[in-house]
């Protein structure tokens, strides 16, 4: 697997900024299948866009990741802990945490030893979340189109192997616990182009289209774009689905 800091610490601003939030509603499902809410383990969790939504219910939250740039970019909360560390080495204490997450980054991770970390710092009947979302949609086809062109053909032969586990929901990849069924949540966002293109410029093919050919794709993307944008409104629904795997780890 390659590591998650190697496609983000250089975008660490941008990616802090331009990335969507998660649903209060998955938050609030975490909170009521977790028996305790004393600590999260927010594994890989970038510039913390999933750690805000667990310090509303957990009394500690600590947010681990490979990348200090990525860290750095993390915004302050007085329940909340941002520590450097690997997936495979939180350095959290055995059998302390009553629920660790993984947002939108489980298939950079090297699956086996992390699951070995979490089984050590999980508690009896604790909760391991792991999330991903995939492809946004406007419902409006011709940017859409525009879009999935960008996405598949553009793009497309920049995106690393692992990225197919988020077009499956996460569905391919080895699980450690029974699992629960989750609800379906679906993320939502109203931006202008701008933020839309700022999102798009954070992909990982997209900064690698930028390394290997010295061109950035999402000028062109947004000369195609801004003729369709046009007029009011200045912003656009965008929606994401939200793929949740969730289990608890047995007595």
């Amino acid at each position: 697997m390659i590591p998650q800091a190697d496609h983000f610490s250089a975008v660490a601003r941008a990616y802090a900024a331009c990335r969507p939030r998660y649903p209060d509603e998955l938050f609030t499902y975490l909170t009521k299948v977790c028996r305790r809410h004393e600590l999260a383990w927010d594994c890989a969790a970038g510039s913390g866009q999933a750690t805000l939504g667990l310090a509303r219910s957990f009394r500690r939250v600590v947010a681990t990741d490979a990348s200090k740039a990525m860290v750095a970019m993390a915004p302050p909360h007085p329940a909340i802990e941002y520590w450097v560390a690997t997936a495979e080495a939180s350095a959290l204490r055995s059998s302390s945490a009553d629920l660790v997450t993984v947002a939108q980054a489980l298939h950079w991770l090297d699956l086996e030893p992390f699951y070995q970390e979490v089984e050590r710092v999980l508690l009896s009947g604790g909760i391991l979340a792991v999330w991903t979302y995939g492809n946004q949609t406007l419902h409006e086809p011709a940017m859409d189109r525009i879009l999935r062109r960008f996405y598949h053909e553009v793009v497309g032969p920049y995106w690393a192997p692992e990225r197919r586990h988020v077009e499956s929901g996460y569905r391919t990849l080895p699980f450690p616990f029974p699992e629960l069924e989750a609800p379906i949540f679906i993320m939502e966002q109203y931006w202008t182009l701008p933020e839309l293109l700022g999102y798009v410029a954070t992909w990982s093919a997209t900064q690698r289209f930028r390394e290997v050919t010295g061109e950035d794709p999402v000028e062109t993307l947004a000369d195609e774009l801004t003729p369709l944008w046009q007029g009011p409104p200045s912003t656009r629904c965008i929606r994401w689905p939200l793929s949740v795997r969730l289990g608890r780890r047995p007595a």
